[in-house]
């Protein structure tokens, strides 16, 4: 209720005021996530039980493809249904990521609290302009990546390897975050790529 009928229903709001022809969606209507329940698991000899938490099955983007092709811009919400109609919560990150993948998207774009990932958990100032998944996996194995940023890596990285070029991680409270780090070198979140190394020079700048 909260995901689709007050925050999806207030972004397709916010996106009217602004003159976007936005729809609003969940990953039940169409059929778009197909999703079933995740099983409990043994943690420490303890059953934990995820509730009605989902993990995707599979996507069927037709229905987004379709609005695209209508020129409106659909505004989706993480959520899906068993086979028995059981409504089921999804990461949304996840979702994200497997919807460009599926679309064959240019650029996945992450908008978050952080202004970007952080070499230092605790200082802004030590953003990182661009990483790739090597360095991504060595930010995670020295504990820099932890908490909420770990289901927002693996995204990146499950964008990354189903064939979008390039993932960027901006600041949603930063004003103008998306179209500096679209239009200019430098940026302002971080670049994520498979290997940094095929970037431009002039992209290889703090």
């Amino acid at each position: 209720m909260v995901l689709n009928g007050e925050i999806n229903t207030r972004i397709v709001a916010m996106c009217r005021a602004l003159g976007i022809p936005a729809i609003g969606l969940s990953g039940v209507d169409g059929g778009l996530i197909k999703a079933s329940k995740r099983p409990p698991v043994q943690v420490s000899g303890n059953t934990v039980d995820y509730g009605f938490v989902g993990d995707i099955l599979g996507l069927d983007t037709s229905i987004l493809v379709k609005q695209l092709d209508n020129d409106l811009v659909p505004i989706v919400s993480p959520l899906s249904a068993d086979d028995n109609g059981t409504l089921l919560n999804i990461n949304a990150d996840t979702v994200a990521a497997m919807i460009a993948c599926e679309l064959k998207a240019e650029k996945f774009l992450m908008a978050t609290g952080a202004p970007g990932i952080l070499d230092s958990l605790d200082d802004p100032r030590s953003l990182i302009s661009y990483v790739d998944r090597a360095g991504l996996r060595r930010l995670r194995d020295e504990g820099k990546i932890s908490g909420g940023m770990l289901p927002k890596v693996a995204a990146i990285e499950r964008a990354l390897a189903g064939g979008v070029p390039r993932v960027h991680v901006i600041s949603y409270q930063q004003p103008d975050s998306l179209l500096l780090e679209v239009f200019t070198n430098e940026g302002t979140g971080t670049l994520v790529v498979n290997d940094t190394k095929n970037l431009r020079p002039e992209e290889q700048t703090s």
